[in-house]
């Protein structure tokens, strides 16, 4: 299907890795002009699309047509105050808010949990992100440039497409069709993010086997000294 949302994480998860990877800045901002020229291009040409981006303006404009989701999605949010309705206890996600279980579990969440919880969710999500750039980091200094390049790519992917979800659901960016890493429901986004994760500890796991043989080596030439 036509799913620009995820051509927009591919595309600024790639602009990530040209950054990190040391690309030439006239390249680098010439290809993101193209990127962004074409996404907004998409965006312009495709009437449901502009819908999204000009009802994510005002929603309270059209509550019961273009911007209902946002509204139901806000109207979770300010039920969920600071400790929330209880586990469970969500009344947006009994068929008033639209894809409660997938785009909008993060307003569910919200509800239930509170601004508290909301926080914690945050945080665990960034935790995760943080940990891949520093397994990127340390295979860089271990050598191992493609297991450093692909961290460092997956903890892009991972933050971005959350800024994504989170800002749908809170009205801070135009409604798209993303799933909350770990957390919405759905097969697939679920096992690709898992694979996403084993790759993480893989490439961790590379990376201190060879910090052990490196310090086995040091150790018998401080030996042989």
């Amino acid at each position: 299907q036509p799913d620009l949302g995820t051509v927009v994480v591919m595309l600024v998860t790639l602009f990530g890795m040209l950054f990190i990877a040391g690309a030439k800045m006239t390249q680098f901002l010439a290809l993101m002009v193209v990127g962004l020229a074409s996404v907004a291009a998409l965006i312009y040409f495709e009437p449901y699309r502009w819908r999204r981006v000009t009802s994510f303006a005002d929603p309270w404009e059209d509550p019961f047509g273009s911007g209902y989701q946002l509204t139901q999605s806000l109207m979770a949010f300010g039920r969920g105050e600071w400790f929330g309705q209880g586990l469970g206890n969500s009344i947006q996600k009994l068929e008033y808010l639209p894809e409660a279980h997938t785009d909008f579990v993060f307003a569910v969440l919200a509800e239930e949990l509170g601004f508290v919880g909301v926080v914690l969710a945050l945080v665990l999500i960034f935790s995760l992100v943080t940990k891949a750039i520093l397994i990127g980091r340390k295979a860089f200094e271990c050598q191992q440039l493609f297991g450093g390049y692909l961290a460092f790519g997956i903890g892009i992917w991972f933050a971005f497409q959350t800024l994504v979800n989170v800002g749908a659901a809170a009205g801070m960016v135009p409604t798209k069709g993303l799933t909350l890493p770990l957390i919405s429901y759905g097969g697939s986004s679920l096992i690709v993010m898992s694979v996403a994760v084993s790759i993480l500890l893989r490439i961790d796991h590379e990376c201190r086997l060879i910090s052990q043989d490196n310090d086995e080596k040091q150790l018998e030439n401080d030996e042989k000294e």
